[in-house]
Formats: C-alpha cells, structure tokens, sequence
C-alpha cells in the first residue's frame, strides 16, 4: 500500500516556512502478525512541536530531517492482524508520547494501540480529552491550586489549552481574566466560555493598564500559554503567594537570540511567588482520574470546546504555520 508523508525537510531558523516540509510518497510493507495498518482521521497540531524541529535538549527528541513529522491522530483500521482489532475501529496510539506520523497510513504494533469511543468526536481526544485538557487540568490543580474566590489570569486563552483553563477555574469559583488576540475570540471568551473579563492585546498599547483595570484585585494565579512581552506585563499584578504554571511561551518559540526582558526574580522573592513549568506528562499517573473528571465535566456540559479545522492532509504544515499568527481559536484540528 502506498502512503503520503510530509517530513521534515530543513530545520528552521525563525519562523518555519513552507520549504521546511517536504511531501513524499512511501510503499509500505506488508502486515505482519500482531501488527495494524491505521488511517488518521484527524491531527493535531501544537505550538510545542515547533521545538521538536530544532536540534536541543528538551523533554522530548527533535524531529529527524528526512523523516515524518508527528502529532497527535485518532485514526481508522484498516486492517489488522492483532486479534484485539477489527476494521473500522477508531484507535490512538498510546503511552506517555502517542504520536502518530505525518502520513495518509502507518502501520503499529496493536499492543502500542488503544481503542477510542465511537461516540464522542474524533478531535476532542485531541483537545479537551487529550493533551490540551489534561495540560491545562494539571496545571491548574496541581499548580495553580485554585480556591474559590482567587483572580485567575490566562494568557492565550482562547487556545486549545487556555479555553479548558478558563471553565476549570470557574468550576472552581475563580474570577477568570483571559488575554487573546483580536475582537472575535474576545467575545468567545466571555461569551461562550464564562469567562469574567477578556483583554485584547492587539487593541491594548498599554497592556499593563488594561490588566490593572480587569483585575483591581491583582492576580492570585497566572497560567502562561506565551511568555515574552505579555508575561511581562502580568507580573507586576501578582498578589502575595500566586502562583504561576508556566506551560508555553509561544511567543519566543521562533526568536533566533536570547530575549532580555524583566527580572522577574526580585518580585517573586518580595512577594512569595511560586512559578513551575511543567509538560503533562509528568502527571501520568494521574491520566485515569483527570480523563474521568474532564469527560464529566464534557458530558454535563460544564466544559464547552472551541476547534478551528483545516480539511486535507496537505494542509498539516499551513495549519501548523497557523498557530504562530493567531488564526486558530481553541485547537487546531486537520481533518484527513
């Protein structure tokens, strides 16, 4: 059978261009016993797999030039010789990395297979049920420690990780603050998804101002989805004790120096200030009890999904492309 891939085909300085993806075609090889050939249905794709295209030590090995790019796929089987699979079964790839290749098939050992329910949308294993929720799920919880009553501040808020942040937090009895870009997702924030206040930063010079006047309480937790000049201006309202998950900084992902900005330190010494970074994945043991409560909350209604789709495999590398300039609210999907 022959498949479609897009590799990798540069690693790029700065924003990565269209002539750092390379499509090719593959014939791939025959079943063997124990194994199924799987077709994506939908992928994923994050701000963090701009680091994977660079060569330095992360959480995570770089992407190979010549090789397929990967991400996060709930596909099909299309056939398989693993008795625990029929056709037609809806699988991701499992483990504390579940990744599948940037390609139309591949083929997997089913013991690295887990099956999904037909019954709630493909994608959502990708946003609120997948990585983006159990990262914004941790990093509240487990970071943020919210109480009922404390000033939640979320920048990239109506990102596929920023929108779940916002409800947990409300869920939670928190005043909810979110900073996004542009009128529409805005209004999405306090419109659809709860929140009490949203700031645009495009059409706030004085982005400093704009948080003083949403927040006259300071802030008791900040989750950072971006980093850089934002950030900067959401410090100095943190309140005594806030606490700061640190989980992007999508703004810095492409600059080719190192940023000098603020010293943060002096204040989160003068004011008992907690920041972590932190992946999901350091959380795994807990995955079982954080998907139950995040399907509750999705099935009660309590928690809403935002998803902007691409359609057709060619365009994985301009959705990607994409999150770097703002055109997604809530994740971004590409239909196969």
């Amino acid at each position: 059978m022959q498949a479609k891939q897009i590799l990798l085909a540069n690693r790029p300085k700065g924003l990565p261009q269209n002539s750092d993806f390379k499509t090719v075609t593959v014939t791939l090889p025959d079943l063997r016993e124990g194994e199924v050939l799987i077709r994506p249905i939908v992928f994923s794709v994050d701000p963090y797999m701009r680091g994977r295209m660079s060569d330095r030590k992360s959480y995570i090995p770089p992407f190979e030039v010549g090789k397929p790019l990967e991400g996060g796929a709930v596909s099909e089987v299309l056939e398989s010789k693993d008795s625990n699979f029929q056709t037609g079964d809806r699988v991701m790839v499992s483990g504390i990395r579940p990744y599948t290749p940037w390609s139309t098939a591949s083929i997997f050992p089913g013991k690295d297979l887990r099956k999904v329910d037909n019954d709630i949308t493909p994608s959502y294993y990708l946003g609120v049920l997948g990585m983006p929720g159990l990262t914004a799920y941790f990093g509240l919880m487990n970071i943020g420690k919210p109480k009922a009553g404390e000033t939640v501040m979320v920048s990239g808020a109506a990102g596929a990780v920023g929108i779940v942040v916002g409800q947990i937090a409300k869920i939670k009895g928190c005043r909810v603050v979110g900073i996004a870009g542009g009128s529409e997702k805005i209004k999405m924030l306090t419109d659809t998804f709860n929140f009490d206040a949203a700031i645009d930063y495009k059409d706030n010079p004085d982005l400093s101002l704009a948080i003083s006047t949403a927040c006259p309480d300071g802030i008791d937790i900040y989750f950072d989805n971006v980093g850089g000049e934002i950030s900067d201006a959401v410090f100095p309202h943190l309140n005594f004790f806030a606490r700061v998950a640190l989980c992007g900084q999508i703004a810095l992902y492409n600059t080719t120096e190192i940023p000098v900005g603020p010293r943060v330190q002096p204040l989160m010494v003068t004011r008992s200030i907690l920041m972590q970074g932190f992946i999901y994945s350091n959380y795994a043991a807990e995955f079982k009890e954080a998907m139950k409560q995040l399907t509750a909350w999705v099935r009660d209604g309590q928690i809403k999904y935002a998803e902007t789709i691409e359609e057709g495999f060619d365009h994985l590398p301009q959705a990607f492309l994409g999150l770097f300039s703002g055109r997604n609210s809530g994740k971004m999907i590409v239909k196969v």
